[in-house]
């Protein structure tokens, strides 16, 4: 089922599935029972760009301090659960906007049934969440090995869990380290389920491979209409996620807003530190609600025609700089002045 015919299921104020745009997610990796360290990182996370939040409970402290979270952020909470199913029922009641379990690990039917009854109560969405590392072992014997097909087996298996207990306020996500295994089974899946899915690469890596590896799966994943939510999973700061996440949306035209930077690769005409002032212009445009293209370019010479498809652009060389608007120069300033000619720019782009 492509994301525009899934079933809409509402995550506190956030709506996915049926044609809503795909809700950029992230995990803390604070200690949940440390209400103001995992405030100050949500809040963080709020700022980048966040729809929803996930915090991992272990603990009914961990549980408890779901509700003195919930009070001082803005976007929905999820619950992170493993194999304590009386965690599920006590994120619940202090106020989870939604529970992440794997049904098969949560010790029986009598336990789904009251962690579905909790769910009920407050008509919290549940995540069914299989990965590569938690298939059964009667699945891989089947298949001989972890395969995108028993992934898929593994979570519909999960899912009528859930539907036997006359529920259906569920979301689905089946994730893989593997990209090409995860592309796959989120491809079958969506065939057979019209469940909105959750769609990430797990255990990715760091910045640099995490983001390589989740920009090429998610990117054909999302590309071919499948995915309601998604998650960047990186080993570094949560807000890196969100901030790599948008930008894969904003590529495949899944999102709008906010500034788009591009910038040249650099070649032997160039006479500036064009790495550093790129570096220095996406800081500073992360900090604009403008949806507008700006180009830094490193040659004056072929700057302003490579930056013709661009709002606005600057180009520098051998001391000098130039400011570009839809691919004509409007203005030459000092190399030094680029940064601050184009804040001003930006600072009045509405007047």
């Amino acid at each position: 089922m492509d994301r525009n015919h899934t079933k809409i299921v509402q995550i506190g104020d956030v709506r996915i599935g049926g044609g809503n745009r795909v809700a950029i997610q992230s995990m803390t990796n604070t200690r949940t029972e440390d209400v103001q360290a995992t405030v100050k990182q949500i809040l963080d996370l709020e700022k980048a760009g966040c729809d929803i939040v996930r915090c991992t409970v272990p603990t009914i402290e961990a549980a408890k301090a779901i509700g003195k979270i919930k009070e001082k952020i803005h976007i929905p909470l999820v619950a992170d659960i493993h194999f304590d199913y009386r965690m599920a029922i006590a994120s619940i009641e202090n106020g989870a906007d939604k529970i992440r379990i794997n049904p098969g690990n949560i010790g029986g039917k009598d336990n789904i049934k009251a962690v579905v009854e909790a769910a009920r109560s407050r008509n919290i969405p549940i995540r069914v969440g299989v990965n590569s590392g938690s298939l059964e072992k009667n699945i891989i014997e089947k298949y001989g090995k972890v395969t995108a097909a028993g992934l898929v087996e593994s979570a519909l298996d999960k899912v009528r869990m859930i539907e036997e207990q006359d529920y259906d306020n569920i979301v689905i996500s089946i994730k893989s380290s593997d990209v090409l295994m995860c592309t796959e089974a989120y491809e079958l899946i969506s065939d057979k389920t019209s469940y909105p899915l959750h769609v990430g690469i797990t255990e990715a890596g760091t910045a640099f491979a995490g983001t390589i590896k989740s920009s090429i799966g998610l990117g054909m994943i999302l590309s071919k209409n499948i995915g309601d939510t998604i998650r960047v999973s990186l080993t570094d700061d949560p807000v890196k996620e969100v901030e790599t996440a948008k930008i894969i949306l904003k590529t495949l035209g899944l999102r709008n807003g906010g500034i788009e930077i591009v910038s040249c690769p650099t070649c032997g005409r160039t006479k500036i530190d064009l790495i550093g002032l790129a570096s220095q212009v996406e800081k500073m445009a992360s900090g604009y609600d403008l949806d507008i293209k700006v180009a830094v370019m490193g040659c004056v010479v072929n700057g302003p025609g490579e930056a013709k498809e661009a709002d606005i652009g600057i180009a520098g060389g051998d001391g000098c700089g130039v400011l570009i608007k839809h691919g004509e120069i409007v203005k030459k300033v000092a190399e030094d002045e680029l940064l601050e000619t184009l804040k001003y720019e930006l600072d009045h782009w509405n007047e």
